[in-house]
């Protein structure tokens, strides 16, 4: 546990547990006593909180995100700037970054890839007329919540460009796979540098590629200043023509020949999603202006490097007030500038490194801080190698990612004699297991096989033909796949020959009319029309239905829509409702949530995977009662003040447990009345 976690900050944030880490900062889910809400709170590094750049940067971040109101921008409500400990709170995103979900899916629909960037540049507009520029666009910067609801998050390199110039006369800023080409240069950047990493992301979510791959950072940067990608087309035919010449337009290395603005982006995608055939005739041109290089120190020219990732920061260096010209330098500059850029080295190693060399006897050096550094860049970092003779030690890990250094030996600060002895504890990650092949076995075998591993489960009936009875019929993940130890495994479990079942049809972005008349052709009954404002579908057109198209359900069975109103007023505003959920049972729960007396959500919850559950609801004015009930039995009800934007914990009631399981999975019957003290 480190010294934060079980702490309360400020006599109001209780922190709970860490859940992510960045560059210089630390990511806790934490609890506000003070308005009654999960949140997660942001704490500067302890080995920064002294250094004047980072504190800057951070300075940057808590300025940049806090001038910013958009729903598909991370939240900030509090910041904390003291001299002991520097802290951001921000919005608590139930969810999972969009790279997570690409390396799940691999490569995902074109409309889906929409869906996602439209909420993007949105977000990015919004930011570019607050004159903030984000300038580490990324999948691992964007939060992706369980209702497809987009987060942008980690303006930790954003850049106020109002009061601060663009222009860099050191290293490049932002991620390699995503950076634009001006950032590797050094160049003015603006708001098409966030344009040319969307459409990084556009590709690669519509190819499951990246456009320029290499086997180290070096390389790809060079290929982001001088190569062309592959066309879309090339690698995946289903890519309309219209999307492709929309993604290489905003790809284009010449920051001139790309979309201007997010805006400029968006008439083109909302002109291409009304009509799939258009052509833009858009003629792409290559930058033919000289390369200007990134500086370069002499002794990383032949540095080599082989570990990267985009989960980085580039070092910034200091900043002029003008655009400055640069030489032109031959091509080992800018892969020396860009080895420069990762190789973070102390002065007080480098000079003890060269005494090294010029006297045999040993020299008394400063121990630096490893910790939290990759293991792989520190042992190939000449200057420590050449300093400390290290010694490996693997430990599993749920808070620090394989490879990084969890703790060292002798501590940071300790004088010690050059090529002392170092031992660095070195994370392995969470325990991994593999999937065994549980299909054919009984639904009490497989459960007791995924106990003995370590692992959890749910189990789902599915009818099938060729399975007995109560025997597995597969597993998510599947046989063979490794996994974390405490995931949770879906078992689906045959519930016998298909019958009397059938598929719900894919009803989404029919009319009204034509989805009552599909469903009832399929055998089954229109239940519940929830009818929500959505910027992505026409009115009277169906945004999703529940169950989901393709499940496969009992004759006769209720299938419920969600409906768009239309486009949003802008007035309309979100409020958000964090539902801290009961420690006392480890099964699953059926919250329910009714506005003003109508249900308007169903859905399973577990507190022994995720404590908290979000709800959003959006509207104009006025205020309105929500009602919270788990297991048909009353358990919060909060009072919605759209006026303000907010919401209050009114009343809380203590949860029993059914008697039973299988209690807890009933789902209530259309137009049933809800039981055990609801109104």
């Amino acid at each position: 546990m480190d010294k934060y976690t079980g702490k309360r900050l400020d006599g109001r944030y209780e922190i709970h547990e860490a859940i992510g880490m960045g560059g210089m900062a630390v990511v806790y889910r934490a609890y506000d006593t003070l308005d009654n809400r999960t949140v997660a709170v942001k704490i500067l590094k302890d080995e920064y909180s002294q250094n004047e750049e980072f504190l800057r940067r951070f300075r940057n971040e808590s300025k940049a995100i806090a001038m910013l109101s958009h729903p598909n921008i991370v939240k900030v409500y509090d910041v904390s700037i003291g001299d002991q400990i520097q802290y951001i709170v921000e919005e608590y995103i139930d969810g999972i970054t969009l790279k997570e979900y690409l390396d799940q899916q691999k490569q995902i629909k074109w409309k889906e890839a929409i869906h996602f960037v439209v909420q993007i540049l949105r977000a990015l507009e919004h930011a570019h007329s607050k004159g903030i520029i984000h300038r580490d666009i990324k999948p691992q910067n964007i939060m992706l919540l369980q209702d497809g609801t987009i987060k942008v998050t980690d303006f930790g390199i954003a850049r106020l460009s109002h009061n601060e110039t663009r222009t860099m006369t050191g290293k490049a800023i932002g991620s390699v796979h995503y950076i634009a080409p001006e950032q590797a240069r050094g160049d003015y950047t603006d708001e098409k540098t966030d344009i040319y990493s969307v459409g990084v992301m556009l590709y690669e979510m519509l190819t499951g590629k990246l456009p320029f791959e290499a086997d180290n950072a070096v390389s790809v940067a060079i290929m982001q200043l001088q190569t062309d990608p592959k066309p879309l087309r090339e690698i995946n035919p289903d890519v309309p023509e219209g999307l492709e010449e929309i993604t290489l337009k905003a790809m284009q290395k010449d920051p001139k020949q790309r979309y201007q603005s997010a805006a400029d982006m968006l008439r083109d995608i909302e002109e291409f999603r009304r009509n799939p055939s258009a052509r833009f005739q858009y003629k792409y041109f290559i930058d033919e202006k000289p390369t200007k290089y990134i500086d370069a120190i002499d002794s990383a020219r032949n540095s080599d490097q082989p570990y990267y990732n985009d989960n980085y920061d580039y070092v910034e260096n200091g900043e002029e007030s003008a655009p400055v010209k640069k030489k032109k330098k031959p091509v080992a500059a800018i892969i020396a500038g860009i080895a420069v850029a990762f190789l973070i080295v102390a002065v007080a190693i480098g000079i003890s490194a060269f005494m090294k060399n010029k006297n045999t006897k040993p020299q008394d050096i400063i121990m630096p801080s490893f910790v939290g550094k990759s293991y792989s860049d520190v042992v190939a970092s000449s200057t420590s190698s050449n300093s400390f003779q290290f010694k490996k030690q693997d430990k599993n890990d749920s808070t620090h990612a394989a490879g990084i250094i969890i703790s060292q030996n002798p501590a940071a600060g300790t004088t010690v004699k050059s090529n002392a002895d170092v031992t660095l504890i070195v994370s392995t990650g969470i325990a991994k297991v593999t999937m065994p092949d549980l299909s054919g076995q009984t639904k009490d075998q497989a459960e007791q096989a995924l106990t003995n591993l370590g692992l959890k489960y749910s189990v789902t009936k599915v009818a099938d033909d060729n399975m007995d009875k109560e025997n597995v019929v597969s597993t998510d993940p599947a046989a063979g796949t490794q996994v974390n130890k405490g995931t949770e495994v879906k078992l689906y479990v045959s519930s016998g020959k298909d019958d009397q079942k059938v598929a719900v049809p894919d009803v989404s972005g029919d009319t009204v009319q034509n989805a009552e008349s599909e469903i009832l052709a399929a055998g089954l009954t229109v239940g519940s029309k929830t009818y929500r404002a959505d910027a992505d579908h026409e009115k009277d057109t169906v945004i999703s239905s529940n169950p989901l198209n393709g499940v496969k359900v009992s004759k006769g069975s209720s299938v419920n829509l969600v409906i768009s109103s239309g486009q949003p007023t802008q007035e309309s505003k979100a409020v958000n409702v964090y539902v801290d959920l009961p420690r006392n049972t480890t099964n699953d729960i059926t919250l329910k949530a009714y506005l003003d007396g109508v249900l308007t959500d169903t859905r399973t919850v577990n507190s022994s995977y995720n404590p908290t559950t979000q709800l959003t609801y959006s509207g104009l004015t006025g205020k309105h009662t929500l009602i919270i009930s788990l297991d048909d039995g009353k358990y919060r009800e909060y009072s919605l003040d759209f006026s303000a934007g907010k919401s209050q914990l009114n009343q809380s009631y203590n949860y029993t447990p059914p008697p039973s399981s299988s209690s807890q999975n009933q789902s209530s019957k259309p137009g049933s009345q809800p039981k055990r003290g609801m109104p």
